[in-house]
């Protein structure tokens, strides 16, 4: 893009930070650095201190926390921006005011600030010369997170937000959000994920998540295994951070799950207690604990926001890919579950609902648990076809195929159906009582939402 080029739209926009390099297209974590991000925001004026922020970092369940708490907040009446990631439909998903998209022309506006400020860095940093510490091995070109990230703030610059809800896209010491100051820090639940990057043990990725707490900064955390709480409860002392730990700071309970959504009760413990009765609309006993958490950080970081803001808020709440059905006739669910806990809690609730015997399609890129997942979901399934999850990253559907080959009961027909809208066609041709399940990745939930809204032959929930 040239000095006088102009984008018109979001799509401009995103179609130009696309071209930067990101984990799908050779990315490596060599190259995950604050310090150019932290320039990015100097040359920008600083747009991350623009308003105050609920920083999110977690394995699962960190979109879902994210999105509640802009939902609580915006109920309130506090203009809030919300960062997630990824987007299955588009990119406006990542960068929006809870549920409703900014204005095109805001979008327009913010994308041409970003490319000025990109072409700013450019000029520091000279035809030869390294802005950044010329002996590291990887690390001096902008990359695509950063700028997503970057893009955001101005966008909720230009819109004159009251608050940001933040998500972190992977890990949080070096992730490129991690640059704010925020209100409170929420850390959900910690899995083994992401290992090459993060390492191979919970206490290692804890220890990455820790990263994001500030000190004298709240952090509320999701129940956790020992050895990340360990981490957690010593990261929090050493900064002076109040720990507001989920057991200990609330309860839910009296959860009722159906497939219109999940209703429960939320006791809140410290100071004043309270009991609210809350609903979410998706299915699930986690989206519950989720809804807690975001409930806990609202109120963290404006004890004002009352009992009916929190209530309408969450009712308010949607995000896609979520335990999502697309289709009624068969029932077709979508869940962008990809690590053992989350693929668990996903059959369970899919079980709940609609019973054993329906029908799986399944995939998952390269890197993940593929073996456990295979062991948690192939059992309960008449037939399971696996196929590709989108191209973004490596995937092995052939590999796939063979560890659920070993986990597949007899009676249970497997099939390899590597084109995902063959594998859709697959489950549904001639079914119209079997419930299907589209899980293992984002990347699939994203293909399979695509393919059933434009297919012709479509029946929507």
């Amino acid at each position: 893009m040239s000095a006088i080029e102009k984008f018109s739209g979001s799509s401009d926009v995103f179609a130009w930070i696309s071209r930067f390099i990101n984990m799908g297209r050779g990315q490596s974590y060599k190259s995950f650095r604050l310090d150019r991000m932290r320039v990015l925001c100097d040359l920008a004026h600083n747009p991350e201190r623009a308003a105050p922020v609920i920083h999110v970092a977690g394995s699962k369940g960190k979109g879902s926390v994210t999105g509640m708490t802009a939902a609580i907040l915006n109920a309130a009446g506090i203009k809030t921006a919300r960062y997630a990631s990824p987007d299955v439909m588009e990119k406006r998903e990542r960068i929006s005011r809870g549920n409703t998209f900014f204005d095109e022309s805001l979008y327009a506006e913010a994308g041409n600030e970003l490319a000025a400020v990109v072409e700013r860095l450019r000029g520091l940093k000279g035809p030869e010369g390294c802005l950044f510490d010329p002996g590291r091995e990887e690390g001096e070109d902008v990359t695509f997170f950063e700028l997503m990230t970057l893009y955001f703030f101005l966008c909720a610059r230009y819109d004159g937000c009251d608050a940001m809800a933040v998500e972190t896209g992977m890990g949080g010491r070096l992730d490129a959000t991690n640059i704010v100051s925020p209100l409170v820090t929420v850390i959900t639940l910690i899995e083994l994920e992401h290992t090459e990057y993060l390492g191979t043990s919970l206490e290692a990725i804890a220890a990455e998540k820790a990263g994001i707490l500030k000190a004298h900064t709240p952090l509320v955390l999701a129940a956790q295994e020992e050895e990340a709480l360990a981490v957690f409860r010593r990261e929090a002392r050493a900064k002076e951070a109040p720990l507001l730990y989920f057991p200990e700071a609330a309860e839910t309970r009296d959860i009722e799950v159906s497939r219109e959504g999940t209703r429960f009760s939320l006791r809140l413990f410290r100071e004043k207690p309270e009991e609210l009765r809350l609903s979410v609309k998706i299915p699930g006993e986690v989206q519950a604990h989720n809804a807690g958490l975001a409930v806990l950080a609202a109120r963290q970081a404006y004890p004002r926001i009352g009992g009916e803001d929190i209530r309408r808020g969450l009712e308010d709440f949607s995000l896609p890919a979520r335990f999502e059905q697309i289709m009624k006739e068969p029932e077709l669910v979508i869940d962008g579950a990809h690590t053992p806990k989350s693929v668990e809690q996903c059959r369970d609730t899919f079980l709940s609902l609609y019973g054993e015997g329906g029908i799986l399609i399944f995939g998952c890129t390269a890197g993940k648990n593929a073996v456990d997942m295979a062991e948690i979901l192939a059992p309960y399934f008449s037939r399971v076809i696996i196929t590709t999850p989108g191209t973004f990253k490596k995937s092995s559907p052939t590999e796939l195929y063979r560890i659920f080959g070993e986990k597949t009961r007899k009676t249970t027909e497997l099939l390899l159906i590597p084109d995902t809208a063959k594998a859709v066609e697959g489950a549904l041709d001639g079914n119209r009582n079997l419930p299907v399940l589209g899980t293992g990745s984002f990347y699939l939930a994203a293909e399979i939402r695509g393919y059933i809204l434009t297919r012709p032959r479509n029946i929507t929930s």
